[in-house]
């Protein structure tokens, strides 16, 4: 494994391709690993969606999809809006895309013709998804979401749920392609809640099986955490989301079962250094002030405005030389300072690692949502359409 680990680190270069302040690297090779690392544990004739909603959790929905497209066992992917799922389609999806979320009535003829696959869960959305396939003469696929658990969106697996299910078979222009489920608790050490989910959604689909005559093609409960937990919950299709990333749905997850290599690095650069002695304060506020006879601050042009967090300031870390440099003081919108005392060949210019490795040290999403009172999958979205993302590895 480590010399897995070492080959995805190749790519890995310090490039930034004309974008110095700061930019994330997309690294493809990671990607696909992963990938390959989910597919090892589940049944053989389980397809997998690919999450792509929140622009690919951060890492750029488009050339994810574009680099899925070529795998055989993806069978589509997963946006949460219209406005995501057309995105995809606009960008040479060919695979089926379901949307996860709640769709809005002003789409609905658009997401007919572009063949894109609404959650339904209330008649009016039946009603209105008829209408809209009347217009456009061609059927819509639904996917009927069913909460087992969760307590958001979907139908009761109950007498109502299957009378909601029975008027979906009957209505004109709808077709259900599918049903799913979503797990609260997959990602707890505890999995009593998950096999509880998993068994409701099961009975379900034997209802609608028994009672109405109908087989639902592809049904699907697993997340990123029921990829890696719960082989139970292999159906017709698995949802890869964070896991796609090379990140962990949570510290109670195994990390033996499903080997996953993060995707995202995140880079800066030094733009200035600055020696100071004691008692100067940095940045606002001056909630840092320095006490050594002499200290090297270097400012890095990067903030809480490309969604670096300012819930680091004063705590957390980057990278520099293969070193860790603190953060002093207060995280700026657009920059913050770091002590590089202790790193002597640190230079302006020279490169920062945000997140990702340098060396023998690591920074990762997981480490930092730990540090800022957030969680990886809130870090990794909120790095923000200012910051470029440069492709690696793969077909680049």
């Amino acid at each position: 494994m480590e010399n897995e680990m070492n080959r995805a680190s190749s790519c890995r270069t310090a490039d930034s391709t004309g974008h110095d302040r700061i930019w994330a690297q997309i690294d493809m090779d990671a990607l696909i690993f992963n990938m390959e690392s989910m597919r090892a544990n589940i049944r053989e004739e389980t397809k997998m969606v690919a999450v792509l909603k929140t622009n690919g959790y951060g890492h750029g929905a488009v050339p994810i999809m574009k680099e899925l497209e070529k795998l055989p066992y993806v069978w589509g992917y997963a946006a949460a809006t219209f406005e995501e799922a057309k995105e995809l389609r606009e960008n040479g999806a060919k695979k089926p895309v379901i949307l996860l979320g709640y769709v809005f009535p002003y789409c609905y003829r658009e997401l007919v013709r572009l063949e894109i696959r609404p959650a339904c869960f209330r008649e009016d959305m039946l009603e209105q998804l008829s209408a809209a396939a009347a217009a456009e003469e061609k059927p819509v696929l639904i996917q009927i979401a069913v909460d087992t658990g969760m307590g958001r969106i979907g139908i009761r697996p109950d007498d109502e749920g299957l009378r909601f299910v029975r008027k979906a078979l009957a209505t004109p222009g709808v077709t259900v392609e599918g049903m799913f489920t979503h797990f609260a608790k997959a990602d707890e050490a505890e999995h009593g809640p998950t096999y509880t989910q998993i068994d409701l959604f099961t009975g379900f689909a034997d209802r609608i099986r028994s009672e109405l005559g109908y087989r639902v093609p592809l049904c699907h409960c697993s997340n990123s955490a029921g990829i890696i937990e719960f082989k139970e919950a292999n159906m017709d299709l698995v949802r890869a989301g964070i896991t796609l990333y090379g990140l962990w749905p949570s510290d109670e997850v195994s990390r033996s079962i499903v080997p996953l290599r993060p995707v995202m690095t995140l880079y800066s650069r030094i733009v200035y250094i600055k020696e100071a002695g004691p008692g100067v304060s940095v940045s606002y506020g001056g909630t840092y002030t320095t006490t050594a006879e002499k200290t090297r601050i270097a400012t890095v042009p990067a903030g809480y405005g490309d969604g670096y967090p300012r819930s680091l300031s004063g705590k957390g870390y980057v990278l520099v030389c293969g070193r860790r440099a603190p953060i002093l003081g207060r995280v700026c919108m657009d920059q913050m300072m770091i002590d590089v005392t202790h790193i002597p060949e640190a230079r302006e210019g020279s490169l920062c690692t945000l997140i990702g490795r340098d060396g023998e040290e690591t920074i990762t999403m997981e480490e930092l949502g730990d540090l800022s009172g957030r969680f990886n999958y809130e870090l990794a979205c909120d790095i923000n359409a200012r910051v470029p993302r440069i492709i690696c590895g793969a077909g680049c």
